[in-house]
């Protein structure tokens, strides 16, 4: 529906209308014009099929002008009209008609008479037939939505005085003729559309002798000052030369031109009007949508930026004085059908290079494809196996079976590389510290979708975490590796299964405390990704769905004092803003831009693409060196912002509409595909 609306709106408003560059010079194929015609009147009428011209009585004017209504100019015109009591005919765009229909009926209650004008303004000697039909009929029902009329006058857009109709012009003037149409043409150009002084104006629209004439002025379409200013002049004059003003009917004594449309006209009309006013709205609405997303956009990549540069200088010297600390670790893997990496997890715990105490325990939470007989060979964890409870309940017993003070939480699919436990833990060193995201990397990174997830990873949560880790207000400490102190733990009761995402909701319960949360960037973890699009779907939409629980289960925090409301203050609005109500809206923005491409100066549209992007990657190279990654990454950036992008939006949009319904959603592992299986080599 709003892209439609936005169809209609650059059918109006786009190439095919006024505001499109100068029309062509229209050919001149068909049947020239009778000389009764080019050497008559300005109203030409079909009775019978032939044409028949009319001259406008002597001393009689009619005052009638195109291109209207407009809401700055229509106004003032009426105002002029109605001081000296002058009639007039309006030719009337039909999308302006659409768009302000008030001024339609307050044209019709001053004694005016309303013509067609078509409805974007088109050409008719070059539009095709079905386009002539089309424009006509697309007023007619906009004059039936917003007064209750129809119309028996046209005027041609581009038209001038009989003496200049083309062959082309002729043609569509006669299939205008065979539906009933009076087209009318003028005696007297004031040209005031080219805004050529108020004088000129003025004497361009003074009859020769006593002649009656049609002449014509613009209320639409540009500044229409001159316009305004030379009409009060123009009626003085004529009147004491003993002219009398009327409309086109009016001064040939014919049946009104304006005859009241039928109900389904109406209601036709109506809808018509309604889309037609709708879709300005949206443009409009969008046009501001797109400059207050871009500046947050912008704002936002700035900041991270930012904050990656102070985060790495200040990070430094806290790692080498904790670089002896060396506690006993516990770490515990949940797994559930683990089997294609659970292996490779345990290896990589115990070919770490930490020198202290450290403890293996793997829960086995129900699995159906040996995924606990596959621990138990390794010969170097304890393996608990238990019913199936989800990943927040196996946690919570290999918390209770720990023996360490310091807990390091990992997922089954995750590989540490040989210094990553003592990173990981060193924030621990300050006992303020009560848990320490680590840096958690895509290991299947080749194609599209992994390569898409690869940048989202290094620039999207590993940026952000930097800023995170200077405000103090880590929303998230990721499962795939995580650190904590069991009295942080304890604390907060736990991790919790009243939210799909169990690491946000834990994170989030311990800013609420007096506990802090770290961000350790060399820490890093490697795991495997979604491999299709399918279970990208299932994994993101559980982070986004499960995100949005967290902030709505902890959204008391922003009415807290303390750290609480600190963190509820800065991080929760951020993660509504950025998470969900800009997904929310970007989709109608996507289409704005096809919208730009298509009825815009797509020129513009693309140097703004390309702007954002270029930024972008400007920000993704930073990462990129940050994390000491290859540049080359960054080759499926443009690709990520056309495709990729718009997935993650439509995740975003499921997760609002299941909130809105109501639906609990349950945890649901995603499918493995044993990147590590081999031994590992993809991420060492």
């Amino acid at each position: 529906m709003f892209a439609a609306g936005l169809l209609i709106e650059g059918y109006t408003r786009g190439v095919l209308g006024e505001n499109s560059a100068d029309e062509p010079p229209p050919p001149s194929p068909g049947q020239a014009a009778p000389a009764s015609v080019t050497a008559g009147g300005p109203v030409v009428a079909f009775a019978g099929g032939q044409p028949r011209s009319y001259q406008i009585p002597a001393r009689t004017a009619v005052l009638s002008f195109d291109d209207g209504p407009d809401p700055a100019w229509t106004p003032k015109i009426l105002a002029v009209l109605r001081k000296y009591r002058v009639p007039a005919t309006f030719f009337l765009v039909g999308a302006h008609v659409a768009s302000y229909p008030a001024l339609v009926r307050e044209e019709l209650a001053s004694g005016g008479q309303a013509g067609s004008h078509t409805y974007t303004h088109a050409n008719l000697a070059v539009a095709e037939p079905w386009r002539e039909n089309l424009e006509l009929a697309l007023t007619q029902n906009a004059l039936a939505g917003a007064a209750g009329i129809r119309t028996r006058l046209l005027r041609m857009p581009y038209s001038s005085q009989p003496d200049a109709i083309t062959a082309s012009d002729w043609t569509a003037a006669r299939q205008a003729g065979r539906d009933g149409y009076l087209v009318v043409f003028t005696t007297l150009d004031t040209t005031d559309w080219a805004r050529p002084g108020v004088s000129h104006i003025i004497a361009a629209a003074l009859p020769a002798a006593d002649r009656g004439a049609i002449i014509m002025f613009h209320d639409g379409g540009g500044d229409r000052s001159q316009t305004v200013a030379a009409l009060p002049q123009i009626i003085k004059r004529l009147r004491a030369r003993g002219y009398q003003f009327t409309t086109v009917t009016g001064a040939l004594r014919l049946a009104a031109a304006d005859v009241p449309a039928s109900a389904s006209q109406r209601l036709a009309g109506t809808t018509l009007i309604m889309a037609q006013r709708g879709a300005d709205h949206a443009v409009a609405i969008l046009a501001v949508a797109l400059i207050v997303m871009s500046v947050l956009t912008v704002i936002r990549l700035l900041a991270l930026t930012a904050c990656a540069i102070t985060h790495r200088r200040r990070r430094a010297p806290a790692l080498r004085e904790a670089s002896e600390f060396l506690p006993d670790v516990s770490v515990i893997i949940p797994a559930f059908n683990e089997a294609t990496g659970i292996a490779a997890t345990m290896r990589s715990m115990t070919a770490s290079r930490y020198r202290g105490r450290l403890e293996i325990i793997v829960v086995d939470d129900g699995s159906t494809d040996g995924t606990a007989e596959i621990a138990r060979s390794q010969g170097n964890a304890d393996v608990i196996s238990q019913p199936n409870t989800g990943k927040p309940g196996a946690l919570n017993r290999g918390i209770a079976a720990a023996s360490s003070e310091i807990l390091i939480l990992v997922d089954g699919d995750t590989v540490f590389e040989p210094g990553t436990i003592a990173r990981l833990i060193a924030p621990l060193r300050d006992p303020r510290v009560g848990a320490v995201s680590g840096n958690a990397k895509v290991a299947n990174r080749n194609g599209f979708l992994g390569s898409w997830q690869h940048l989202e990873y290094v620039m999207g949560f590993n940026l952000d975490r930097r800023m995170y880790d200077l405000a103090g207000i880590m929303p998230t400490v990721p499962g795939a590796i995580g650190a904590f102190r069991r009295a942080a733990l304890a604390e907060v009761g736990g991790v919790s299964d009243d939210t799909l995402a169990e690491d946000t909701d834990l994170t989030m319960a311990m800013c609420r405390t007096s506990w802090r949360v770290t961000y350790a960037a060399d820490a890093i973890a490697w795991t495997e990704a979604p491999s299709s699009l399918r279970q990208l779907w299932r994994q993101r939409y559980r982070w986004s769905y499960g995100t949005m629980q967290a902030i709505w289960k902890h959204r008391r925090a922003l009415a807290e004092s303390g750290d609480s409301g600190r963190f509820g203050r800065l991080c929760l609005p951020y993660l509504v803003l950025f998470q969900v109500l800009l997904p929310l809206t970007a989709p109608a923005i996507d289409i704005f831009s096809l919208y730009g491409l298509m009825f815009l100066n797509p020129l513009h549209v693309a140097l703004f693409w390309l702007s954002i992007t270029g930024l972008q990657a400007a920000a993704g190279g930073y990462a990129l060196l940050l994390d000491s990654e290859r540049l080359r990454a960054l080759w499926s950036l443009p690709v990520q912002q056309i495709v990729y992008r718009q997935l993650m939006y439509l995740v975003t949009i499921q997760s609002v509409i299941t909130a809105l319904l109501g639906t609990r959603q349950h945890w649901t592992p995603i499918r493995r595909t044993g990147v590590f299986a081999d031994g590992g080599s993809s991420w060492s």
